[in-house]
């Protein structure tokens, strides 16, 4: 495994640290981290919010900042983006079973259920 490999593993188990306030599972099995790039000394992380009118849309970029710099001594740049919109479906296999045991139900099944319902509605 490559040190970008290794470092990357590093940032996502930061990341599983960190979790959404509201819903309670961690930013990166949600599916809100789009993409990770390292350049030197630098994390580059792009992600989203489960809505573009989250109330904590300032905090939770400010708490992966301060554990990264905190746990592995590197700068940080977010870039916030919602294209593509989140949707349930973004979630890992992970954060899909940890929804279902904390609220009881399939996020993404209720999800595809209603879409389908919305596809076919006059």
């Amino acid at each position: 495994m490559s040190n970008v490999e290794e470092l990357k593993k590093k940032i996502i188990e930061i990341l599983e640290t960190i979790a959404d306030p509201e819903i309670g599972i961690d930013v990166y099995n949600l599916g809100m981290i789009y993409g990770i790039d390292i350049e030197g000394n630098t994390v580059k992380i792009k992600m989203t919010l489960t809505t573009p009118f989250c109330p904590l849309a300032s905090m939770i970029p400010l708490m992966i900042e301060e554990e990264i710099k905190k746990n592995l001594n590197m700068d940080v740049a977010i870039e916030i983006v919602y294209d593509p919109p989140w949707n349930p479906t973004m979630m890992t296999e992970k954060g899909r079973r940890m929804f279902i045991e904390r609220f009881g139900y399939d996020i993404v099944e209720e999800y595809r259920r209603q879409q389908e319902s919305e596809r076919f509605e006059y």
